[in-house]
């Protein structure tokens, strides 16, 4: 009787091993659809990429499933890091096309985007940027869509602001071979050019460096009356404190990159007074959907220990905030698709209204968000202040 008793035990454990296996197949292989995550969280734009991150697991958590044809997907994430270098993207979002998913989100950095985005055009996978800001990320790909706004308007934003704080000189300093840091300072030097403004010095550094002294040392010479020098978030603390060094007491500017706190954190004091243009500030209480998101944000990071040591505290990065909205337009695409063929996904991604975080979200004919507006910040007191809003056009 005991043997058979135990017999009939090990049967009734097998069957239902078995049903669990069979329910989470089923799961796995029908009702699930990947979103890829192609973001640095190493590399010298890994804390930003990191932010940015934050926000896209922050809206998985707060909507995982998706309405697909009359059936429940879950959404899940696949995450790669591209490592902040341009040969590791290749191969991360080769790795997101080998597991199968059905659009891509990021990335921070506009070089490592640019070099994956024929992998996903090739795929006919769609890539939504959350803060990639170089023009060649969409042109001539009609499979990458971004919420952020473009350098052309960044720069913009940013002479405007240098000539109406006085500044009839500048100084600019870009990372060679870099798209973003190259690309942010030519579009800078041009509208301050237009505006009237003079160019004195004109400087720029290989990847990885960390001794600035010479390059500053001739702009020292030109004494502008500002310098603009966009560049990763590894670099800024550097720059900042080997110029002040020097003696060199004229104003810092950068993009939307030196939004970190890290920043702060290694340059101490000598980081005061540095501005930079960024796209949100979670004190903005005008938008009662950016509100909803930063009680909601802070409220995540709290509950996870390791993302809110690696995000610097409760404060929320203007890429945490893209990051959502990217993640989110990402459904909305898939809701309007009502499929989960990633060509499809594509032509609905083009059509897409969405009211986000950082405002509303269309596209135009290149896949580029319709944005105007931007946020000037400044450190002050060993904080990121907000100083005020800008528009263009």
């Amino acid at each position: 009787m005991k043997k058979f008793l135990a017999i009939l035990l090990i049967s009734v454990l097998m069957l239902s091993v078995l049903s669990g296996c069979a329910a989470t197949g089923n799961a796995a292989g029908g009702n699930v659809i990947k979103i890829g995550v192609f973001e640095p969280v190493t590399g010298e734009n890994g804390g930003g990429g990191f932010q940015e991150v934050l926000g896209m697991r922050y809206a998985n958590s707060k909507v995982n499933t998706v309405d697909i044809g009359g059936k429940t997907y879950t959404v899940e994430l696949v995450e790669v890091d591209n490592k902040s270098d341009k040969t590791e993207a290749v191969t991360a979002a080769q790795s997101l096309m080998s597991s199968k998913v059905s659009v891509v989100l990021g990335s921070y950095g506009s070089g490592v985007s640019i070099a994956a985005g024929e992998i996903f055009k090739e795929n006919k996978v769609a890539a939504i940027g959350a803060s990639c800001t170089n023009p060649q990320v969409t042109l001539g790909n009609d499979f990458y869509f971004r919420v952020c706004f473009l350098d052309p308007f960044q720069g913009t934003v940013m002479a405007n602001y240098a000539m109406e704080s006085g500044a009839k000189t500048a100084a600019v300093v870009t990372q060679l071979g870099d798209d973003y840091s190259s690309g942010l300072g030519n579009f800078f030097l041009k509208a301050f050019e237009e505006k009237g403004g003079t160019i004195v010095a004109q400087e720029q550094y290989q990847t990885n460096q960390t001794d600035f002294k010479a390059i500053l040392t001739n702009i020292k010479a030109a004494n502008p009356d500002i310098i603009f020098a966009p560049s990763s978030i590894a670099t800024a603390p550097l720059m900042i404190k080997q110029a002040r060094e020097l003696g060199i007491t004229a104003p810092i500017a950068a993009g939307d990159t030196w939004e970190n706190t890290s920043i702060i954190d290694n340059a101490g004091a000598d980081a005061e007074g540095v501005t930079l243009s960024t796209f949100f500030d979670e004190n903005d209480t005008s938008n009662v959907i950016a509100a909803d998101f930063v009680k909601g944000f802070k409220e995540y990071l709290k509950a996870n220990p390791d993302s809110l040591s690696k995000n610097g505290g409760e404060g929320v990065a203007a890429v945490s905030a893209l990051g959502y909205d990217a993640y989110m337009v990402a459904l909305e695409a898939i809701k309007a698709a009502g499929s989960t063929d990633t060509a499809k996904i594509r032509d609905a991604l083009a059509k897409v209204s969405y009211a986000g975080v950082t405002g509303a979200v269309t596209f135009d004919e290149n896949g580029d968000a319709n944005k105007d507006m931007a946020y000037i910040k400044t450190i002050k007191d060993g904080k990121f202040q907000f100083l005020k809003t800008v528009k263009v056009g």
